[in-house]
């Protein structure tokens, strides 16, 4: 079952059960940016930016199914807009994807002025996690996918 194949798509277009894992599972992580998280244009570096949609995203992948992950991709990421030192920035992570033994988050990141109610959408990236067992092998990342 996928979002990702139809952005039309919502939860109640998969089964019951994980529909309701997904809506229970989503991540928002606020973080504030500080000159130490910029780069030289006093913006965020991207690689800050990654760091913190790939482990916002295995949040959401973890809440969801409650097994041990690994990320084995990051699909297309899109840097839509600059998140500026001084911003606030809203990390939200949703899973899309849910496959036999892997899942896919989607991972938005917004802007937010600190001193006024303005919110943009900045950058957004699919992540993609595979659950695996005591021997780090592949295993069911939930049991009806």
């Amino acid at each position: 079952m996928s979002l990702a194949q139809n952005p039309d798509q919502t939860e109640t277009d998969f089964p019951e059960d994980i529909a309701a894992r997904i809506i229970h599972s989503e991540a928002r992580v606020f973080k504030a940016i500080f000159p130490s998280n910029t780069n030289h244009h006093n913006t965020l570096f991207g690689g800050d930016a990654l760091a913190w949609m790939d482990e916002t995203a295995f949040i959401a992948a973890t809440r969801f199914c409650r097994k041990s992950l690994v990320t084995v991709s990051s699909d297309r990421i899109d840097f839509k807009k600059s998140i500026p030192a001084g911003s606030l920035a809203e990390l939200i992570a949703k899973v899309i994807h849910v496959g036999n033994t892997s899942l896919k988050v989607e991972v938005n990141i917004y802007v937010e002025d600190m001193y006024k109610d303005h919110r943009e959408h900045a950058i957004r990236g699919v992540f993609t996690f595979v659950a695996i067992d005591e021997n780090r092998q592949p295993t069911q990342v939930w049991p009806h996918a």
